[in-house]
């Protein structure tokens, strides 16, 4: 499993309510987090999933993800 780490625009509690279904089906649910405190907002997953996968996931909430 990898650990990969990427910056998104994912910025409250209700974003990540959005992103979460789709997260945990990519990822599995706790297997990821996103750190809010943080100024980048960042996604970090430990999973078999690939980096395109997540940001693909990601999108496909209506967010945006790229590498840190």
């Amino acid at each position: 499993m990898d650990t990969i780490k990427l910056k998104t625009n994912i910025k409250c509690a209700g974003c990540l309510a959005k992103v979460t279904p789709h997260l945990n089906e990519i990822a599995g649910e706790y297997n990821w987090r996103v750190d809010l405190q943080d100024a980048r907002k960042t996604l970090t997953v430990v999973s078999g999933s690939s980096e395109s996968e997540i940001i693909a996931s990601v999108k496909e909430a209506g967010f945006e993800a790229e590498r840190v």
